[in-house]
């Protein structure tokens, strides 16, 4: 148990020093109805170590307190579901139901502040990294969360690692962010469908006005006094659209791309879209680092992106290891008869390549 926690704790300490937290959310609607949420994780001081859990009905856990006993809510899963996990499959950080309940967790620091740990209200105290795993065995719609939310207290397990807010998505569409500010829950419907992380979710919105003058396509030529002004290439309208990989120039970036991408016609068309509009926002291996300094030894600090389609009921993902994508399908899961199994994401660390060879006959 002690060798659990003190890698997580190392984990939140270098997330925290190198401020490589950084998770970029987008949510894309399909004309066949679909909601498809989607998302990265960052993280650029080591291999996360990620891993699956496939949770069925019936799986009890329980929650760690922050002297590093399992001695907090226990909790039993009503509704199967499959997890994205980092460090442990505990942790689960990104996951969705039987019933099409999403929910996912992102990096928060300095801006949320959890309530103290209270030993006479230990039965209903939840762990801020087990929170996502007992919704999505709990709840199946967002009004549910927010009751769930209300009957619990919630806390870190070390309090030198960061604060986290949460993405909680339902079948029909409708989402909800999560920011624990001031010891109280806050809870945000989130029409836009973009969550970075720090500031908070209100202040984002806000800051999205300094953009006001952005717009896609061209940007039409124009004369300043005896020269005329002309676009270097496409795409002018955006010119000024924030570079840097601050959580509120992510927030900016996955707001205008998410908003000028076309509708696709069906889910499994808006899943492919999600990681297309997702790749500008992998973050390459060493600028959280100062010249200088050792930096991991890792392919990317985007670890993993992962797309969920609610219609479908289908989660999908890749990693800094191998850019396949994969999917789970929950409907050819019986939650009730399969047991609860967790596996690393990849079976190898390694970029599988196709090597092409030339039809044997070949025109002259």
């Amino acid at each position: 148990m002690k060798r659990i926690l003190i890698a997580v704790i190392a984990l939140m300490t270098v997330c925290w020093q190198h401020n490589a937290n950084a998770c970029t959310g987008i949510t894309l609607h399909a004309a066949d109805g679909a909601t498809i949420p989607a998302r990265t994780i960052e993280w650029a001081g080591n291999d996360l170590e990620s891993c699956y859990a496939v949770v069925p009905r019936g799986y009890q856990q329980q929650s760690f307190l922050p002297d590093g006993s399992k001695g907090g809510m226990t909790f039993t899963a009503d509704y199967g579901y499959v997890g994205l996990a980092v460090q442990q499959a505990d942790f689960v950080v990104e996951g969705v139901n039987e019933q099409g309940l999403s929910a996912g967790l992102f990096y928060f620091p300095a801006y949320g502040e959890y309530e103290t740990f209270d030993e006479t209200k230990k039965s209903s105290t939840i762990s801020d990294l087990q929170l996502v795993s007992w919704i999505l065995g709990r709840c199946k719609s967002v009004d549910e969360v927010k009751d769930a939310i209300r009957g619990a207290h919630v806390v870190t397990i070390d309090p030198r690692g960061s604060t986290v807010h949460w993405r909680f998505t339902e079948r029909s569409g409708r989402q909800i962010v999560l920011e624990i500010v001031g010891k109280e829950p806050r809870f945000y419907e989130n029409t836009l469908g973009v969550l970075t992380n720090a500031p908070g979710f209100e202040w984002q919105l806000t800051n999205l006005n300094n953009y006001v003058n952005l717009y896609s396509g061209p940007v039409a030529p124009r004369q300043v006094g005896t020269m005329q002004l002309s676009p270097f290439g496409g795409g002018g309208g955006l010119h000024g659209i924030p570079g840097d990989m601050t959580p509120p120039s992510r927030f900016v970036r996955a707001a205008f791309y998410q908003a000028t991408a076309p509708q696709m016609a069906t889910s499994e068309k808006a899943v492919t879209q999600a990681f297309h509009i997702l790749n500008n926002f992998d973050i390459p291996t060493g600028i959280q680092f100062a010249n200088g300094q050792p930096v991991p030894d890792i392919p990317s600090a985007t670890q993993w992106t992962v797309a969920t389609d609610l219609r479908q009921l289908c989660i999908y993902y890749r990693t800094m290891h191998d850019a396949t994508i994969r999917c789970f399908d929950l409907k050819a899961i019986d939650f009730q008869k399969i047991g609860y199994f967790s596996a690393p994401l990849d079976e190898k660390k390694e970029q599988p390549i196709k090597m092409m060879s030339l039809p044997k006959k070949q025109k002259k």
